[in-house]
């Protein structure tokens, strides 16, 4: 399928590039697709981040070279996969493998291995997945907007599930929420007023914005907030089943990974630029979310 073909040319140009300086914009763009949205797909697709994928590739090889790669020096080795020093590569080869580049040397010693990943439609259980399709005409949201790098930024950048734990604890989300205008009528009306969109318009090739948001009309007052208009969109839309507060990291990565595993692959669909919205609302004292990918056909 055209899915499988462009996710696999992706990993074909990362695999040919270990050596050399991996553009996650150009695997993106062979995978058509935004970076953000490339590296959301890999990793829950393969339950690894694209950056660790890589490591541990670069790492595999290295080792295999310093089994098999003669005299070669481990700074050549070192240099050849990415590392500025020997000290850094070491540290990294040990974390993988468990010994130093000079042990891997030795004949008998135990390494491991990380193959090549190859992208395949496999038979799952038949446990359905409630989704509908909807189109919509453009609306507008304003809100709290950050931007993001795709690569995360370090352990302690700001995310956007750090950029909610902050908004809820300054004020900043009851403040939007007070200016949130009524529900319209294209959503269900048991939905909060409070919500999140991310990847609606381009920042750079390597980062993509993200929105604490909350629906715009004609008496909105949006001072001191950005306002975005999306564009007129088919939507497929996934809801979640009613849960408790403590369930939904767990719901929200279900869903996330049902999307890109299970519907994306075989619906004859592709997402237009990782358009994407996180709807949250509550009913009959429990949570539901709603995830809305924007959509068209192959």
């Amino acid at each position: 399928m055209e899915w499988l073909e462009r996710m696999n040319r992706a990993i074909d140009y990362i695999e040919t590039n270990l050596t050399e300086n991996v553009e996650l914009s150009e695997a993106a763009r062979l995978a058509c697709c935004s970076s953000y949205q490339f590296q959301r797909m890999f990793s829950f697709i393969t339950d690894v981040t694209l950056s660790e994928y890589i490591r541990r590739r670069r790492l595999t090889l290295a080792a295999l070279e310093l089994q098999h790669g003669g005299a070669a020096k481990v700074i050549d080795i070192a240099l050849k996969y990415g590392y500025e020093s020997p000290v850094s590569f070491a540290r990294a080869f040990n974390s993988l493998h468990g010994i130093t580049p000079a042990m891997a040397r030795q004949e008998g010693i135990a390494l491991k291995a990380y193959p090549r990943l190859s992208f395949l439609i496999t038979i799952k259980g038949a446990e359905a997945m409630n989704y509908r399709i909807e189109t919509k005409e453009s609306f507008e949201v304003f809100g709290i907007e950050e931007v993001f790098p795709t690569n995360g930024g370090g352990e302690s950048a700001l995310t956007p599930a750090k950029l909610w734990e902050q908004s809820h604890a300054n004020g900043d989300v009851k403040r939007l929420e007070a200016r949130a205008s009524k529900l319209p009528s294209f959503v269900s009306q048991n939905l909060h007023p409070v919500h999140a969109v991310c990847s609606y318009r381009k920042t750079g090739k390597d980062t993509f914005p993200y929105m604490l948001c909350v629906f715009k009309d004609e008496a909105s007052n949006i001072e001191g907030y950005t306002s975005v208009t999306i564009p007129a969109h088919t939507w497929v839309i996934f809801p979640s089943e009613p849960h408790p507060w403590d369930q939904f990291d767990e719901t929200i990565e279900t869903l996330y990974k049902r999307f890109y595993t299970e519907w994306l692959p075989t619906a004859g669909y592709e997402q237009v630029d990782g358009v994407e919205f996180e709807m949250y609302g509550a009913q009959d004292g429990l949570n539901y979310i709603e995830l809305w990918f924007a959509i068209r056909k192959l």
